[in-house]
């Protein structure tokens, strides 16, 4: 199985973002701006201002898909926290494979940022301030059948 991102569906993106047909054909999917950047870049649909102490919940319009034994982190930009501090609220964002197009909105992937500055912070629509990062992951070899549907149960 390979790796990609994709949009939402417009049904989706209309429940989540915006009835804005030109504004979901228009967004670009994250990509790496060199070579060897290990992140994807997740760029801002819109412009945002993000006042001190203020929390932001941002749609992305993306979903990914990726290999059983993979997980998408989503981190932000170094730039970002070096230059605004503006942080991730979970500080990491762990997407499982199995969120990819989930029934309660297609695996939709948010990022929720806090500015911990003591000044308001502007961004421009398709500027980027979080990145994915595929990383493979191991299991343990004792670990007994997962009940499916029923969260994690060893």
């Amino acid at each position: 199985m390979m790796r990609d991102f994709e949009k939402i569906s417009f049904e989706q993106f209309k429940n989540d973002v915006a009835d804005d047909l030109e504004l979901y054909d228009s967004f670009e999917l994250p990509m790496r701006k060199t070579r060897r950047a290990a992140g994807y870049d997740f760029a801002l649909l819109c412009d945002l201002a993000i006042k001190p102490g203020e929390i932001v919940k941002l749609p992305t319009g993306v979903k990914s898909y990726f290999a059983p034994d993979e997980m998408l982190l989503i981190v932000v930009r170094s730039s970002t926290g070096f230059k605004h501090n503006i942080r991730l609220v979970n500080q990491i964002g762990v997407i499982d494979s199995d969120y990819y197009n989930n029934p309660d909105n297609e695996g939709h992937i948010f990022i929720k940022i806090q500015n911990e500055g003591d000044k308001t912070v502007y961004f421009k629509a398709g500027e980027a301030v979080a990145q994915g990062i595929f990383v493979k992951y191991l299991a343990t070899d004792t670990e007994r059948t997962i009940n499916a549907g029923r969260g994690s149960k060893y």
